[in-house]
């Protein structure tokens, strides 16, 4: 009775996430919102305005230092972005199952199911079920920005390369759309693993709970930033040797960004772990908040901490 109780679950659950109409007809298109450059721009753009002039206005209306207090509204943030990433995780984990079961006649004897996530075929359309998820999770990078605001009215600092990395995330996964960018799959499985274990850390620690007694944040970011260079070799190898892949033109804009990402986050963590090392702060109380959004504000900030 168990059993087929739960079988009837997961086949419910597998229906609502890979198998409804509206997700397998799913076509990218300009008439979707967010789908055209102007929009693109403009938003990335508004973004970067909106945050440089909130800051300032703070510098020159609050006496600095001072923090504007925020209530619930960052852990409640926070826990709707690990339940977000969590769902899109699920879903299109589902999502490139079903469709490696459902093509795998058309390129069985050329691609390994591992070689197609990471390696789409020359001419693929961003239609289906993985670009739907890929469309939800470019749409769940406006709400990730706001973490941008909460740092400026509460800690009252604004990072360049915070702005710089959520415009790109943003950049990066409207091109994955728009040019049906091989290695997405398994980068939006990655991120929004990562994601949810970092935001629902965040959420943890937001409501007063213990915090971790080593920088998880940071720890869970370099194990991504490792995988996704992984799979960044495995991409070019097999575009050279296995017939070419879909979306490089957007996969090499791609790679020199999260390689610019790799060298701030590489730099962040070793200087980190010196402070540590001087006894500058105590790691088992800091958040690491910039390193949480993949880059790391000031050295200042850790101080502050």
């Amino acid at each position: 009775m168990k059993t087929s109780l739960a079988a009837a679950t997961i086949q419910r659950v597998n229906y609502l996430l890979s198998e409804q109409p509206s997700i397998r007809s799913f076509q990218w298109s300009p008439i979707m919102w967010g789908s055209t450059w102007s929009f693109l721009i403009i938003s990335i753009s508004t973004y970067i305005i909106t945050s440089t002039t909130l800051h300032l206005l703070l510098l020159l209306l609050i006496r600095r230092g001072r923090p504007v207090p925020l209530g619930p509204i960052p852990a409640l943030h926070n826990l709707a972005m690990s339940l977000i990433s969590a769902t899109i995780f699920l879903g299109i984990l589902s999502s490139a199952v079903a469709e490696i079961r459902d093509t795998r006649w058309i390129w069985q004897r050329s691609k390994t199911p591992l070689q197609w996530l990471l390696c789409f075929p020359i001419g693929t359309r961003p239609t289906g079920r993985v670009f739907f998820w890929s469309y939800v999770f470019y749409l769940s990078r406006f709400l990730h920005i706001l973490r941008t605001f909460f740092t400026i009215l509460r800690r009252r600092t604004l990072s360049f390369f915070q702005l710089f990395n959520h415009s790109i995330l943003i950049c990066m996964s409207f091109l994955w759309l728009e040019f049906s960018q091989s290695f997405q799959v398994i980068a939006i499985l990655l991120m929004t693993l990562v994601f949810t274990l970092v935001y629902g850390y965040r959420f943890w620690t937001e409501i007063g709970l213990r915090r971790a007694r080593f920088p998880f944040v940071m720890n869970c970011h370099l194990v991504f930033l490792g995988c996704n260079l992984a799979c960044h070799i495995g991409v070019l190898l097999l575009h050279f040797f296995k017939g070419g892949c879909n979306g490089m033109g957007a996969w090499f804009f791609n790679s020199v960004l999260n390689g610019f990402v790799l060298l701030i986050f590489l730099r962040s963590y070793v200087k980190t772990y010196y402070l540590i090392r001087e006894n500058y702060f105590n790691v088992a109380a800091s958040s690491i908040s910039e390193v949480g959004d993949f880059v790391t504000s000031r050295t200042s900030s850790y101080k502050s901490e």
